[in-house]
């Protein structure tokens, strides 16, 4: 388990299954993610856990809950480049009566001083749609900087936002205060 001050980050179960099916439908939540253009089923969302729970080098998911076990969300490493030393973050707070009150931002810092201190990467990155101010925010307090953007490159709710592209290197997060958080 990795422990931050508000979160602890521990391994995806099966028990998670109820809880990730509160949120995987809701479109409040579900906007701010690439993948989920069409309702989920309880099978998809079990065969998604498998594949999650079972061991791979490339991708690590972790569930996100409060010092007392609530259930918050997921987030993790997608497409880990062990050559290049590098790996996207993902992040997802499904119980949405904890959005905005610092758990998102805890969790971030809590991952990358693992991917940094732990695994020896050397820069995570992320992709944010344009229209999710809040996440943006977030990303910025814990030291992401903007690095590009895909212009017009996502479609929602009739409208074409901007992919923005946003990474922070371990020599910047070491040198910041993030590091001090864990």
């Amino acid at each position: 388990m990795l422990k931050g001050k508000l979160v602890n980050l521990r391994a995806v179960e099966r028990r998670d299954l109820g809880e990730i099916m509160k949120w995987v439908n809701d479109r409040e939540v579900t906007k701010y993610l690439s993948d989920f253009l069409y309702p989920v089923s309880r099978a998809e969302e079990e065969k998604f856990l498998e594949r999650v729970m079972s061991s791979n080098d490339t991708e690590k998911n972790l569930v996100m809950e409060t010092k007392e076990g609530v259930y918050l969300g997921q987030i993790s490493l997608h497409k880990i480049d062990w050559k290049n030393m590098n790996a996207e973050l993902g992040i997802v707070i499904g119980n949405k009566e904890y959005w905005g009150k610092g758990y998102g931002t805890d969790a971030i810092k809590t991952l990358l001083a693992h991917a940094f201190n732990q695994m020896n990467l050397y820069k995570v990155y992320l992709r944010v749609f344009g229209y999710n101010q809040r996440g943006i925010r977030c990303y910025e307090k814990c030291g992401f900087k903007e690095e590009g953007r895909s212009r017009k490159g996502q479609f929602y709710n009739g409208k074409y936002y901007d992919i923005i592209l946003m990474g922070i290197l371990k020599d910047e997060f070491e040198s910041s205060k993030q590091k001090d958080i864990i």
